[in-house]
Parts: C-alpha cells; structure tokens; sequence
C-alpha cells in the first residue's frame, strides 16, 4: 500500500513539476512574446500559480466524495485529470501560431492540474496513514510524501536529457513538449498500479456505522475550523521554501546570474536525492520521538536555510551553492516527512480527507503557489535578493509558530484534533 502511494504520488507530482521548469525556461518567449523577458517570465509563473489556486478546490470537491464514497476511487480520478491536463500542455499551439488562445488555454489546463493535484495529496496520504500499524502511522505517512521529491527528481532527469541531448533551439521548437507527452506512459503505469490497491479501513469502518456526513467540508469548517488554520499555516513555510528551491532558483541562476542551466539541474537532482533520503528517516524519528521535536528542530533550521539560501546562491561559487541546496534539502524533509500523519490526526475519518486536504492545499496557495511570483515580482522591483531572503524567513517563522501551536499539548498530546498519532 506504502509503495503503491509512492509510485502513485510520484508520477502525479512528475506532472506538476515540469510545468514549473517549463514555466521557468520556456513558456515566457513562447507564450507570452509581446512583453519584455522580466515580464514574460512572471506571467509564465503567474499562470504556474493558477494552478494554486485551484487546488482547494480539487481538495473541497475530491475530499466531499473521498469522505463519502470512499479515498481508492477519488485517486483514480485525480490521477487521470493530472495526466490528461498535462499531455494537453504539451499538444498546445504556442503564441504564434494561435495568439491569444495559446495563454488562455495554457491557463486553463494548468487551472485543470491543480484540481486533480488538490485531491491528490489527501487521498494518498490517508490511504497510507489509514493503513498503517499505530505505531508507525509517520513511516508510512511518509511514502507518499516522498513522491514529491521522486516526482522532482523523474522530472529534472528528463529536463537534464533533454537539455544535454538538444540544441537550444531544438529544445524551444519542440523538445519542451517531450516531458508532457511522455506522462500518457507514466499516467497509464500508475492507475494501473493504484487498481490494484484495497479501500482504507478507516473509511470501511464509517461506511459500516452509517456515519458519512452528508456534507463533510462544512463539518469540518464548523467544527475543526481551528485545526485547517493552523495545518495551512504550519504548511506556508516548508511549501514557499520548497517551490523556490524547485521551480524559480532555476530562472534565477540562469538569466540573472548566467550560470549554466545544466549545472543547477544537476545540483538540483542531488539535493532532491538528500530530499527524499531524509523524509522517511524524520518520519520513523517521529514515530519514536514525537512529531513535536522533530517539527520544530525542522522549522527552525528551514527558517535558517531560508535566510543564508540566496546570499550563498549569489555566490556564484559552485560548491556553496551545492552546499546551500544540500541543507535545506535536509530541513525540508525534515518538516515535510512527519507532516502527512500530524495533518491527518487532527481530524475524525467521517471527515478526515476533506479536513486534510483542505489545511493542506490552503497552505499551499498561500505558500508555494505564490512563492515564486513573488519572488520574480521582488527581484524586478529592488534588483537584490535581500527582500526574497525577507519574505521566506518570514512565512518560515509564521509556520514555525503555527507548528509549536499545532502540537501543544498536556503528555505529548495535541491542543487540537482527536488523535494526533503520538505528537
């Protein structure tokens, strides 16, 4: 069950993924080339945070029916919505062959990526964690958690292929479509997989006592509207972090500094690497230490990364570079592995996918989905990296506050939500 979430999450998040690198390197001059390279380059991350914003949606939607008919389906369906989104990015027309349609429908499918991403998160997770033996609900919790960083590193392999074997301009006339094409294999492999996968027992245990809610979202916004607020702003800090190191240090060093773009996949891929090795082993350390200590130790050193990342990046020395990557790949397992079991223990399972999902991907909009607009949006004004260093150290304390809140509690217990695993 643990593999199959991993696989599962992984191929979904490859999707997700390269439109950011694509938004990063292709999309300004292809789809947006009546407006300076600056300008062109936010509004290819502006439309990379639309598909932010919908993902509470595909959360509020996905976890209604996750909650009501059942978690295996809803991650069937957000996986064949991620991939049919995805392959359509890659058969657009671009600017000048169809104008102004080529942004619009460009919006529209990444609008169609966040839904099937928001419902994503929660299912896997749950399915995993509903799962799992009690004293090990953070272990396995971790396994779709690690799709994310597999999922970056599927896609910066494929980028790195490409890039390396192509010509600049092989790669903008055609090469950048390859990566969204050959998810119809990925996506194909991964229902398969996810078929072969039995229903949570949590959820079979409330489909057997009759006591689905007829409206689980607002459920939980009456009862649990405290838990949602702080998960979304536990979230903010390793999520804004986390889609600067993956998606806008690639434009950065590469159009401002003029370093190769090769080389910062490369650094890239390694750091993910690191990323991914730690997730699981913060986890398993929470199952036996407790979620509160280790999230803390987390957020703190993320704070930290948060405000020496781009001084070293400025740099231009590769090795301080590489360093820098390194650590806050560290951290941000650190807080991402043990989050997936926290989030879903402060929620009951009548409502349980729709609570998670819900704090989780409002996090996200307010963290990762803005993070590298703003970031673009500060450079242009000032010219310096200080005010970026500023604005992620300042959403990773808000996050370090949100997590100290998250899991106060008398005898390792939480101040909110019914079962919190062991914080």
């Amino acid at each position: 069950m643990a593999a199959a979430s991993f696989v599962g999450t992984a191929i979904e998040w490859y999707d997700y993924f390269i439109y950011g690198m694509a938004a990063a390197v292709v999309f300004g001059p292809l789809f947006f080339p009546t407006v300076s390279p600056a300008a062109g380059t936010l509004a290819a991350f502006a439309t990379y945070s639309v598909g932010f914003a919908a993902r509470p949606l595909g959360g509020i939607v996905m976890g209604h029916f996750g909650d009501r008919v059942g978690r295996r389906s809803m991650l069937l369906i957000s996986l064949l919505t991620m991939g049919l989104a995805t392959v359509g990015i890659g058969l657009l027309p671009t600017y000048e062959t169809a104008g102004v349609w080529a942004p619009i429908l460009l919006v529209t499918l990444r609008f169609i990526q966040g839904i099937g991403v928001g419902g994503e998160w929660g299912g896997a997770v749950l399915m995993a964690v509903e799962h799992a033996p009690e004293r090990k609900k953070s272990f396995y919790g971790s396994f779709p958690q690690m799709g994310v960083p597999g999922g970056l590193i599927i896609a910066n392999l494929v980028f790195l292929g490409l890039t390396t074997n192509l010509s600049k301009a092989e790669f903008m006339e055609w090469g950048w479509r390859v990566p969204f094409l050959a998810s119809s294999v990925l996506i194909i492999a991964g229902i398969v997989i996810r078929f072969t996968v039995t229903e949570s027992p949590d959820f079979e245990s409330v489909k057997n006592a009759g006591s689905e809610q007829r409206l689980p979202i607002v459920a939980v916004l009456r009862e649990s509207w405290k838990e949602v607020l702080l998960s979304a702003g536990a979230f903010i800090g390793i999520n804004a972090v986390g889609y600067t190191f993956m998606s806008y240090l690639l434009s950065y060093t590469t159009a401002v500094l003029g370093l190769s773009r090769n080389l910062i996949l490369t650094f890239t891929l390694i750091a993910s690497l690191v990323w991914l090795a730690v997730i699981p082993w913060a986890s398993a350390l929470s199952d036996r230490r407790g979620k509160r200590g280790v999230l803390t130790v987390g957020s703190v050193g993320l704070a930290v990364c948060a405000a020496i990342l781009f001084p070293l990046i400025n740099t231009k020395t590769p090795a301080l570079i590489l360093i820098a990557l390194l650590v806050t790949a560290v951290f941000m397992g650190i807080v991402y592995g043990p989050i997936a079991a926290l989030f879903s223990g402060l929620f009951k399972a009548e409502v349980r996918y729709s609570g998670a999902s819900l704090g989780y991907q409002l996090g996200s909009v307010l963290g990762g989905g803005i993070a590298p607009t703003v970031a673009t949006a500060l450079y242009t004004s000032w010219g310096s990296t200080t005010p970026i260093s500023v604005y992620l150290t300042a959403v990773t304390l808000v996050s370090l506050g949100c997590v100290w809140l998250v899991t106060r509690g008398r005898s390792g217990r939480p101040a909110v939500g019914a079962d919190a695993g062991g914080l």
